[in-house]
């Protein structure tokens, strides 16, 4: 899956010797991280691999996992798969939470047109609205000895 690169520290602008040099580590350590998953740098048209700000910050925090904390690059992957996992959860989330605003208020300015047409103030007239009664059975349920005198249906 291609990384959107539409955000500063998106924008891939290091080649190799430069971002290991940025990151304090050797180029066939980049190569090796990208071929583990690790990385996912861009690539121009001819093929040349392109490291961005965020690449760079990616490396160093992998150096930090390894070197400072002890961690395996299988590990050090786990981690980098449940960050990535939960940035797209926070992306989604945050289309979520538009979508609900959005909704949330065209629904209030659908109420309020729906008062200001109502004569009472009422979204739907209490004359219009016939009373319903329910019969409720179960296993807990028990019908009142009046009632079942009566022969009536109800459920208490």
């Amino acid at each position: 899956m291609a990384k959107k690169r539409d955000q500063p520290e998106d924008r891939a602008v290091y080649i190799i010797s430069v971002a290991a040099e940025l990151a304090g580590v050797h180029p066939q350590t980049l190569r090796i991280y990208e071929r583990k998953g690790l990385l996912r740098p861009a690539r121009t048209p001819g093929n040349t691999r392109r490291y961005s700000d965020r690449d760079i910050a990616r490396l160093q925090m992998i150096q930090k996992l390894t070197q400072e904390h002890g961690l395996n690059l299988a590990g050090v992957k786990m981690i980098v798969e449940m960050e990535d996992q939960i940035e797209r959860m926070r992306r989604r989330m945050g289309a979520l939470d538009r979508d609900f605003r959005k909704a949330r208020d065209r629904m209030a300015q659908e109420m309020e047109a729906l008062r200001a047409r109502s004569r009472k103030g009422e979204m739907v007239p209490l004359s219009s609205i016939r009373r319903v009664e329910f019969q409720i059975r179960g296993t807990r349920g028990k019908q009142d000895p009046e009632d079942k005198k009566q022969g009536k249906d109800r459920w208490i």
